[in-house]
């Protein structure tokens, strides 16, 4: 009987290992047969071709901001004709449906070429020159921007600007004025006083340009006023479209100005920001609080804001329709309530300024409102791409902006994990406690993914363009979420509404106190040790390949979307290009070295946030004390440094343009490594330094100096890599008279 036992057990033993080895073989298939699976997978994806319709459009819009030299016209123009040519005829010469996919798809990128070339020749505009000098501006105040590191600014639409003719005068300006300088109103006509110059070019190599922003803005020309802005009255009429923005800013203005009476500059500041866009009144701690806490983007206009308002009004409505049973039987109170969200958002797109990722959230929202109007889903990758296709046909040059870049990843992945996500069972007889809890569980779990997946599609491009990592971005956001979408922003909105009629006071201060605890919580994570962390940029072309390997894991359907995975992690593995030894901003005006991995800085305060965005860019850290820092390494007066120490980057600098006024062939200065000229330099003198001057740094731009391992130094210039394009190019005054 024992003997029976064991064969028994010995039998099955032998039984269960052939089938754990047939189990195993079916786990891993032959290559051949992961080759089949694939494209069986890959030929369902002709069904969702045109959710890639907006991703080709792009790429075809990235590859003309790309190239180095600007395309002729014609070539638009033959893209554009070969691709309307190619969709016309599509059913003569392509009978599949895979084919007819891969033509539309090189049909919308060549599209999007075209797009580009075609809006950059539709915004092309005058710039101002490099040594425009000092000039008076007759002009309106169009806008009050956002503040710089200088102080407020004011964007103007001149008239006259002394030393330009009418053909080469831009059409916006943008002015830094002087501290405790009073802000004009949008709409009022005024004379200043000031510095002119074309718009700043990257900080450093490869960095982000600014400038590209400013030709697509029609902004062609920054400086800095001499005096304050006298108000004055002009007999040339503004155009009616300006004359209207005009009006609309100027109510904004009004409005930003009661919200800080009633809330005071504190509170007020935060909530005349998140209502009218205006950001002049944040007090700078509150901005590096939130910034440390990951929480910067609710200062800025986008698709947070807009979802909440137009959320918030269409539950409201559908709500209140939903009360009123009469009314209920004979409307559809889910489209009314659509309707009357879209018309919240469009009014809320006017108060803001429609800045670019306003009008791009906006274009989302509405999308979101009219395909519950017409009877389709309302949240799906389809209505996405539609809203991100529309958004690039009109404003292709989005595709270089981080805002579009974050939101559109955030916004795939999040939409992608809505339609993957399990849909729970209702429970129908279980006690309303039980389901309390159920639910809040559940909503715990879905907020907890959302900020999870979110903040990871949104990873790349944060440590690409800003080179931050907030700590606690998961944990801050996870709890002022329910603060801003259920309290906060409905308060501001119905604030906002009711202040035309005098009533908007008590919601005000309803705001006030979430905005409160908002700053609470923002100063507790800014203040925790680690709150930080500054990263390197990776090499360009990550960015692209993070971009689309985040698309392409949110758009494939099936198990091969993980391939992406690599892709889209590229931005965070990629290794960091070596660290340079020196920097130089455009105009020679501001010098920093490496030391130690922080940066030094030889004028503290002389364009410190452009410094700033380039030890980020390149990770390096700030030393405490700009100041000590720099004097132990170097000599320094007001108009130069030389080394002191045996340390220190064997760099010496001079940085007035009266150069003849220094001894700069005295051994101090000639006995450097490198000798930087913000002036022309004597050919004359030191001959065995690398001497920079005035030229060099107006053809080449920013720079970073490498030292050789050999010996000798390698020099990085900004300009070259810019490439030559309408928003580079820079024109003296003498060739513009000409």
């Amino acid at each position: 009987m024992d003997a029976l036992t064991v064969m028994g057990e010995a039998s099955a033993s032998a039984v269960d290992r052939e089938r754990r080895h047939i189990t195993r073989s079916l786990k891993a298939p032959s290559p051949r047969a992961l080759w089949t699976n694939f494209k069986i997978e890959a030929l369902a994806q002709v069904d969702h071709w045109p959710l890639w319709l907006p991703v080709v459009f792009g790429c075809g819009a990235s590859i003309y901001f790309a190239l180095p030299r600007e395309p002729t016209a014609w070539l638009a123009w033959l893209c554009l004709c070969f691709a309307t040519g190619l969709i016309a005829f599509r059913h003569s010469f392509f009978v599949l449906r895979w084919q007819l996919a891969l033509l539309a798809l090189l049909s919308l990128g060549m599209l999007g070429f075209s797009a580009a070339k075609l809006r950059t020749e539709s915004v092309r505009a005058a710039i101002t020159p490099t040594d425009l000098g000092m000039v008076t501006i007759d002009g309106f105040v169009v806008d009050i921007p956002s503040p710089g590191q200088g102080g407020q600014r004011l964007l103007i639409a001149p008239t006259i600007i002394t030393g330009l003719a009418p053909e080469q005068t831009p059409i916006r300006v943008r002015v830094t004025l002087k501290p405790m300088a009073e802000l004009p109103a949008p709409g009022q006509a005024i004379r200043l006083k000031a510095m002119l110059n074309p718009p700043p070019p990257p900080a450093s190599p490869g960095a982000y340009d600014f400038a590209r922003d400013a030709f697509f803005d029609s902004i062609g020309g920054v400086g800095f006023a001499l005096g304050p802005p006298q108000p004055i009255s002009t007999p040339q009429a503004a155009p009616l479209r300006l004359a209207l923005q005009m009006r609309i800013n100027a109510m904004r203005w009004a409005l930003t100005r009661h919200v800080l009476d009633v809330l005071g500059p504190q509170d007020g500041g935060l909530a005349a920001a998140m209502v009218t866009g205006h950001e002049a009144f944040i007090p700078k701690a509150e901005v590096d609080n939130l910034r440390a806490a990951g929480l910067a983007h609710i200062i800025s206009i986008s698709g947070l804001h807009m979802a909440i308002v137009g959320g918030f009004t269409f539950a409201a409505l559908r709500m209140a329709i939903a009360a009123w049973p009469w009314l209920a039987l004979r409307i559809s109170g889910k489209k009314v309530a659509a309707v009357g969200g879209l018309a919240m958002v469009l009014g809320y797109l006017c108060l803001s300024g429609w800045p670019n990722p306003a009008i791009r959230a906006a274009i989302t929202a509405s999308s979101v409102f009219l395909a519950i109007v017409f009877d389709r889903r309302a949240f799906s990758l389809h209505t996405l791409g539609i809203s991100a296709l529309t958004i690039l046909a009109f404003q292709p040059e989005a595709v270089t902006e981080p805002g579009f870049q974050m939101s559109f990843a955030a916004t795939s992945s999040l939409v992608a994990l809505a339609e993957g996500w399990p849909r729970p069972t209702r429970e129908i007889s279980a006690p309303w406690a039980i389901r309390w809890i159920q639910g809040a569980g559940t909503v715990f779990r879905v907020s907890l993914m959302a900020s999870l997946v979110a903040g990871l599609a949104t990873g790349p491009f944060a440590l690409q363009h800003f080179n931050r990592i907030s700590t606690y971005g998961l944990v801050t956001n996870l709890v002022v979420e329910p603060i801003s979408s259920l309290v906060m922003m409905p308060a501001l909105a119905l604030g906002a509404v009711l202040s035309a009629v005098g009533l908007g006071t008590a919601p005000l201060h309803v705001a006030a106190q979430a905005i409160r605890a908002m700053n609470a919580i923002a100063d507790l994570a800014a203040k925790a040790p680690f709150s930080q962390v500054i990263v390197a940029s990776a090499p360009a072309w990550t960015l692209a390949a993070s971009f689309l390997g985040i698309l392409f894991i949110c758009l494939w359907r099936g198990r091969w979307r993980w391939l992406g995975l690599p892709a889209a992690l590229a931005v965070n593995l990629a290794p960091r290009p070596p660290q340079p030894d020196a920097w130089v901003s455009s105009d020679a005006s501001a010098i920093a070295v490496r030391v130690s991995g922080e940066a030094v800085f030889f004028r503290p305060d002389v364009k410190l946030f452009t410094a700033q965005v380039w030890a980020r860019r390149r990770g390096l850290l700030e030393p405490s004390d700009h100041q000590m820092a720099r004097d132990s390494l170097y000599q320094c007066g007001r108009w130069s440094c030389v080394p002191s120490a045996a340390g220190a980057p064997s760099v010496a600098a001079i940085w007035t343009r009266r150069v003849s006024a220094f001894e700069h062939r005295a051994e101090s200065y000639c006995d450097a490594d490198i000798l930087i000229l913000r002036g022309r330099s004597d050919n004359s003198s030191c001959h065995h330094s690398l001497v920079l001057d005035a030229e060099d740094f107006r053809a080449g731009g920013a720079a970073e100096l490498y030292r050789r391992p050999s010996g000798g130094w390698r020099i990085v210039w900004a300009q070259p890599l810019r490439g030559d394009r309408p928003w580079t190019h820079s024109v003296t005054s003498k060739q513009a008279a000409l």
